[in-house]
């Protein structure tokens, strides 16, 4: 066989794996630890000092005793990670992550009949729509592999029903354990077992559904996941739509981009002619993805793999493939180089604020918050905000939409606040003249109650 033949006949993997690898390295350029990340390092190293789940949040002020602590392990291991390599651990963890769930998605593209090169196209507009779910590490890392991982066994069951249904429930159980998008799994096996198979197997369908639902509860919180559960999704963060919670827009060019990509998605996964069961879940997810934008990855993630029958096939550029391989893998290699982008204050801005705070719980807007408790230092509140009364999360809330009566409520005797440079927030905090600015770099800023050694 010619070259030209073997590469013609390779050319549809060729350019899977070319997908793959160049998502890989668009995550990695653009890689950071964002938000609702660093808590669970800050947790767990709490609970891998003491030997012991601590009640509430011991790193806060406000209180938060009442609070199920869920995701144990989660926290367990990003302390291990960031304890080896800070941030770099998070980082890489996200991209393997990524990657794992690139190859489940392919290998349930395949087992549906969907050939390589559609695969590839559909991975790319996912991957494209979800760039800030791959790149950014935050506690759902867990869930972007283990969400395809629960869609591939429920395809699997659904071409040939066999007991490895039941794989579902320790699946969810130690997705549970891990972070709270098990939730949404839950929510997609039950749907597949009430559509798929309640009328064909009643008694199996029934005591899947019962199990898991009862795996789900299986975490150190035991019958206080509940609780847990039900105050994250009725958290004043998901209830007004702020930070992560915040809805579809189309004032931003992110959120336009995926609703481009997921509608090219959702018109061939309807044209491949999904099963029941599948077509439910659909239309499940695109309501929990216009009601909240962090939700779209899993919308884009379950319509890869029958959406990949429905490409056509085109032609393949092969005098491309090499090239933009070797673009994709030098920028992979450059990106895992440099280590993630800085999002928040510099670990020198922390030391500076916790040396001028002396014991006193710091006020500090999303993101710094986490810097400050892995640090060791004390914050008012912050992540993770459903943690907290009620009030108290409306008050903080309110604060980074730049409330001035939240500051005085929040800030009443705190010594200093650490803010971004962008933001409602920082106005407030620069008009107050209690506070005088005490410091800075390129994206935080410092403030200290005026007063204090060393502050005019």
């Amino acid at each position: 066989m010619s070259l030209n033949r073997r590469l013609a006949a390779w050319a549809p993997r060729l350019s899977l794996g070319l997908a793959v690898v160049l998502l890989l390295a668009v995550a990695a350029l653009v890689g950071r630890v964002g938000s609702d990340a660093r808590w669970l390092a800050a947790m767990g190293r709490l609970i891998a000092t003491r030997g012991a789940i601590p009640a509430g949040i011991p790193f806060a002020a406000d209180a938060s005793s009442h609070w199920p602590n869920v995701p144990v392990l989660g926290e367990l291991v990003f302390h291990w990670l960031e304890q080896g390599l800070g941030d770099r651990g998070l980082m890489l963890a996200q991209l393997l992550a990524c990657a794992t769930a690139l190859a489940v998605l392919a290998a349930d593209s395949l087992s549906g009949g969907a050939e390589a090169a559609g695969i590839g196209r559909a991975l790319l507009l996912a991957g494209v729509s979800s760039i800030p779910a791959l790149a950014i590490a935050r506690s759902q890392l867990f869930s972007l592999f283990l969400f395809p991982a629960l869609c591939w066994l429920l395809r699997a069951d659904s071409r040939r029903p066999s007991n490895r249904i039941w794989l579902a429930v320790p699946l969810l159980a130690l997705w549970s354990n891990l972070h709270g998008g098990a939730l949404v799994g839950l929510a997609v096996l039950e749907g597949y077992l009430l559509v798929g198979r309640l009328r064909a197997q009643p008694v199996r369908a029934v005591l899947v559904g019962v199990a898991a639902a009862a795996a789900i509860c299986a975490t150190p919180a035991l019958l206080g996941t509940v609780s847990y559960y039900w105050g994250v999704l009725g958290g004043q963060a998901p209830s007004s739509g702020q930070g992560l919670w915040a809805p579809l827009s189309l004032s931003s060019p992110l959120d336009v981009l995926f609703i481009v990509c997921a509608a090219v998605l959702l018109v061939q996964f309807w044209r491949a002619r999904p099963s029941r069961w599948e077509q439910l879940v659909s239309v499940g997810l695109t309501v929990l993805a216009v009601q909240a934008g962090r939700n779209g990855v899993w919308l884009v993630l379950f319509l890869v793999p029958a959406a990949a029958r429905s490409f056509a096939p085109r032609r393949q550029w092969q005098l491309l493939a090499v090239p933009v391989a070797l673009a994709s893998v030098g920028i992979l290699a450059f990106g895992l180089i440099r280590g993630p982008v800085l999002q928040g204050a510099s670990p020198r801005l922390v030391a500076r604020a916790l040396s001028l705070a002396h014991g006193s719980p710091v006020l500090a807007s999303s993101t710094i918050d986490e810097q400050v408790a892995l640090a060791g230092g004390s914050i008012v509140v912050g992540d993770p905000i459903d943690a907290f009364p009620a009030r108290e999360q409306v008050a903080y809330l309110d604060w980074l939409n730049g409330s001035r009566r939240a500051l005085a409520a929040l800030g009443g005797d705190v010594r200093v606040i650490l803010v971004m440079r962008t933001g409602a927030a920082r106005r407030t905090v620069a008009q107050d003249p209690a506070f005088a600015l005490a410091g800075g770099d390129a994206q935080a800023l410092l403030y200290a109650r005026r007063g204090l050694p060393g502050v005019s």
